[in-house]
């Protein structure tokens, strides 16, 4: 029983850790939202949504070891986000404003890394990595761009949560303004590394507490 107990708790990991994921990153696609803000909210985004994906992504794909399910947690999120997002139009915003966080691609590229090293864990780090971290705000910043009238619509359909009190007056550029895209693929391709080797360690540390 207890051998059993202990590989469910495998699965009971991935989907906290996809869950978690999805609701740490529940609002990471509505930059636009934070109009005054927006590329400098995109950049500190674009950090996080990195964070999440690589550590969860490289947790479920190290535990498996099969190259693939890297994408399928990047499906997961997806997933969950799209009917978390159903709350956004439910309030009355239109469809063409909802924005998802695309991490579709860069979960595919952690596929690649370690499908095209032979499974080779150090690789994984490095390379996925670099790759997650420079792709996914290119990608999501493509995904953004989509938004019809961002501006307009911002201003016509101004965040719920958001008291009137605290509504800007004035708009502020943020100290990001020049390149967000560039400034959060940068700081990505750095942490990344990092952030896979967390997703790699909490495998071992898992396979060490099955094993005690």
């Amino acid at each position: 029983l207890m051998v059993w107990l202990r590989r469910c708790t495998h699965y009971l990991f991935i989907v906290v850790v996809a869950v978690n994921s999805t609701l740490l990153t529940i609002n990471a696609g509505d930059y636009i939202f934070y109009t005054d803000w927006a590329w400098t909210s995109f950049t500190v985004f674009s950090i996080s949504q990195t964070l999440m994906l690589a550590v969860g992504a490289t947790y479920y794909l190290t535990f498996t070891g099969v190259p693939g399910t890297a994408t399928y947690y990047g499906l997961i999120m997806t997933v969950y986000t799209w009917v978390a997002k159903g709350a956004w139009f439910a309030l009355g915003y239109p469809y063409d404003f909802i924005v998802t966080p695309i991490w579709l691609p860069s979960a595919m590229l952690l596929d690649l890394a370690y499908w095209a090293t032979k499974r080779n864990k150090h690789s994984l780090i490095l390379f996925g990595g670099v790759l997650v971290g420079m792709s996914l705000p290119l990608f999501n910043m493509v995904n953004l761009i989509t938004v019809a009238n961002p501006l307009e619509t911002a201003f016509k359909y101004p965040r719920p949560t958001l008291p009137p009190y605290m509504t800007p007056i004035e708009p502020q550029v943020g100290k990001f303004y020049n390149s967000p895209v560039a400034l959060g693929a940068g700081a990505g391709a750095v942490l990344s590394v990092t952030f896979t080797a967390l997703g790699c360690k909490l495998n071992t540390w898992t396979y060490r507490w099955m094993a005690a």
